[in-house]
C-alpha cells in the first residue's frame, strides 16, 4: 500500500528536525557533566580539616537532616526500622524514604543552580544593596550559614549532655570525647593533650560564674576559637604556652617559640631584606614584633595577636571561601561580583562545596 503524501511529508519533516537538533548540539562547546555531591560529614577530630561552608541554605538544610539522622543512630541506637530505644525520643523517618538528596540537587527541574543564585543574590548584596556582592558581603553570608550550622550542632550536643534536662550543662554532666580520654591516659598526642574539656576550660566558658553553661556558653566551650569571651581567649593563650613551655616558667623564650609555634603562624610570602640570612631570621623578627615589652619572652597577653592563626575561626573560613569565589568569578577584576558574573560561574560557588565527580583537577583541597 502506498504511503500518503501527508504521511510522507510528516516523516521527512520529523527527520529534518532531528537532523537540525543533532547538528546544533554537535556545534556546542563540549562541557563535562558535573554531578554535584553532598559534602562529607564534619570531622570531630580536627577543626583544621573541616568541610566547606555551604553557599546555599537549601543544601545546608539537606546536610543537617542527613547529619542529624547519623547522630541519632550513633547516640540513640536506632535500629534498621527506625525504632528508637532511648526513652522519650521519637523515631524520625529515613531521609532516603522521601528524597534521594543527590538526585534532587542534580535534577534541574527541582534544583536549578542558576535560579538559586538569582534568588540568593539580593540576600547577599545588602551592605549596601548596590548590585554588587563584595568580599565582605560574601564572607558575611558564608559566616551566617556557618553560624547556624554550628549552633544547630551545639543544640544537639546540649541535648545529649544535659542529663537532668534543665537547659544547662554542668561540668559533671559533660562527657569528654573518647580521644581526650585517650590523650589523658597516654599523654602522647601532640594535637590534643592541651587542657581541653577540663575544669579551667569549663570555668573560662562560664561567663556568669554560676557553675552552669547555657546554650551560648556551651557553644563557646565547644568552639572557643569563635568566642568573643575574653576569658576563653586568655585560656587559649595560656594553653598554647603550657603546651610548649619546656622549662615551665609560664612564658615562651625564643627557642620554645621557634620549635613550637613559629611554623604554625609564619607568613611564607614575607620577604626579609636584612643582613641576617639565617634560617631563624623570620622567626626572630616575628618574635620581636610580638614581644611588646622587649623582655625576651612571650606572655599570654602577647600571644593574643596570633591566637587566631593558631585556632582559625569560622570568620576565617568564611573569608577564605569568599576570597576564593572572587578569585575565580570576578571576570573584570574589580574586586566584587555582579549577578551576571555569579550566574556565569555557578560551579565556583557549588564546586567549593561539591566535588566534580569526573575531574579531580578541579578539586580544591583548601576547602577540605
Amino acid at each position: 500500500m502506498a504511503t500518503s503524501p501527508i504521511v510522507t511529508a510528516i516523516i521527512y519533516t520529523a527527520l529534518a528536525i532531528l537532523l537540525l537538533l543533532f547538528l546544533s548540539s554537535s556545534n556546542q562547546p563540549h562541557s563535562r557533566h558535573r554531578r554535584l555531591k553532598l559534602r562529607p560529614p564534619p570531622s570531630s577530630s580536627s577543626d583544621r580539616h573541616r568541610p566547606p561552608i555551604p553557599f546555599d541554605p537549601i543544601i545546608s538544610n539537606i546536610e543537617q537532616k542527613r547529619e542529624d539522622r547519623q547522630w541519632e543512630r550513633t547516640h540513640f541506637h536506632l535500629d534498621s526500622d527506625g525504632d528508637d530505644h532511648a526513652p522519650g525520643h521519637e523515631a524520625q523517618p529515613e531521609w532516603e524514604d522521601f528524597m534521594d538528596a543527590e538526585d534532587y540537587i542534580n535534577d534541574e527541574e527541582r534544583f536549578n543552580v542558576t535560579h538559586r543564585i538569582q534568588l540568593l543574590f539580593p540576600k547577599i548584596d545588602v551592605a549596601p544593596a548596590d548590585g554588587f556582592a563584595s568580599a565582605d558581603e560574601l564572607a558575611e553570608w558564608n559566616f551566617q550559614i556557618a553560624l547556624r550550622e554550628v549552633m544547630h550542632r551545639t543544640s544537639r550536643d546540649m541535648e545529649l549532655h544535659d542529663k537532668n534536662k534543665d537547659g544547662f550543662v554542668a561540668l559533671g554532666e559533660y562527657d569528654p570525647p573518647s580521644w581526650s580520654r585517650r590523650d589523658d591516659e597516654d599523654n602522647t598526642s601532640s594535637s590534643y593533650n592541651m587542657g581541653w574539656w577540663k575544669e579551667d576550660h569549663f570555668n573560662a566558658s562560664d561567663v556568669d560564674g554560676n557553675g552552669l553553661l547555657n546554650l551560648t556558653e556551651f557553644n563557646d566551650f565547644l568552639h572557643p576559637a569563635d568566642s568573643t569571651n575574653p576569658k576563653l581567649i586568655q585560656w587559649l593563650c595560656k594553653e598554647e604556652i603550657r603546651e610548649r613551655d619546656q622549662d615551665k616558667d609560664g612564658k615562651l623564650d625564643f627557642q620554645e617559640f621557634f620549635r613550637g609555634l613559629f611554623d604554625s603562624i609564619r607568613n611564607y610570602d614575607e620577604v626579609h631584606n636584612e643582613s641576617d640570612t639565617s634560617e631563624t631570621a623570620p622567626a626572630k623578627k616575628l618574635f620581636q614584633d610580638l614581644d611588646k615589652d622587649n623582655d625576651g619572652f612571650l606572655s599570654e597577653d602577647e600571644l593574643k595577636a596570633v591566637i587566631g592563626n593558631l585556632h582559625p575561626s569560622e570568620h576565617y573560613y568564611a573569608k577564605q571561601q569568599a576570597d576564593y569565589a572572587l578569585s575565580q568569578a570576578d571576570t573584570d577584576k574589580d574586586g566584587r561580583l555582579t549577578l551576571t558574573e555569579m550566574i556565569e560561574h555557578p560551579y565556583v560557588f557549588y564546586s567549593s562545596i561539591f566535588n566534580d565527580e569526573d575531574d579531580d583537577d578541579d578539586f580544591h583541597d583548601e576547602f577540605r
